[in-house]
């Protein structure tokens, strides 16, 4: 059985991050976004769907940047508090004990505590209702050195503890299940019997 609902967005687990904006200390704001993707490859690009009532609404239509900044367990009640306050109110980085730093391709600040830090540049907005859609082109991502193995080079990202938001809550990322392609990977050839006794 199934009860059918409301049409809504109810397309969860969605990342919960910290988008940042200004392009000088003055007007610098942080708040959290959770209409969030990838749309493209090549170029790199990305979105945030963002109302136009929002106080940083304003900042990036002028600037044309922004920072999306990956939220781990360690930020999850800055990543709440960022959404329920306004910035015309409050500066968001003094409230919540973040380090604000001007991006290395853009003028907005990375949050220094988020272990990933995604510097973009609008290349569109698209009005889509209660919504206004910024796609914007991946312009410089900042990575906390200590996520990279330093033996293999690789990008550990699951040790960030990063966290997810589903239908109003917050969430930590489970247990791994596979990596990309794991289900059609070839499985090594089970030893005859007969290979089995010669190696005894």
């Amino acid at each position: 059985m199934k009860t059918s609902w409301k049409p809504g967005t109810m397309i969860y687990p969605l990342p919960a991050v910290l988008v940042s904006c200004g392009n000088q200390d003055e007007n610098y704001n942080l708040f959290t976004v959770a209409w969030c993707g990838t749309v493209c490859t090549n170029p790199p690009m990305c979105y945030i769907s963002v109302r136009p009532e929002r106080h940083s609404y304003g900042i990036i239509k002028q600037t044309g940047e922004f920072v999306i900044n990956l939220t781990t367990e360690s930020l999850a009640r800055a990543t709440d508090w960022c959404g329920v306050k306004s910035g015309r109110q409050v500066n968001k980085f003094q409230a919540m004990r973040l380090t604000p730093q001007k991006g290395e391709k853009v003028e907005a600040p990375i949050v220094v505590e988020s272990p990933v830090n995604i510097e973009c540049k609008v290349k569109s907005i698209i009005p889509l209702g209660s919504h206004d859609m910024f796609i914007a082109e991946v312009v410089n991502v900042q990575v906390d050195d200590e996520l990279i193995n330093p033996a293999t080079g690789k990008f550990e990202l699951e040790r960030a503890h990063l966290i997810t938001y589903s239908h109003g809550q917050y969430f930590s990322l489970g247990k791994e299940l596979g990596h990309f392609g794991w289900s059609v990977r070839k499985r090594p050839k089970t030893a005859t019997l007969k290979d089995q006794r010669l190696l005894r």
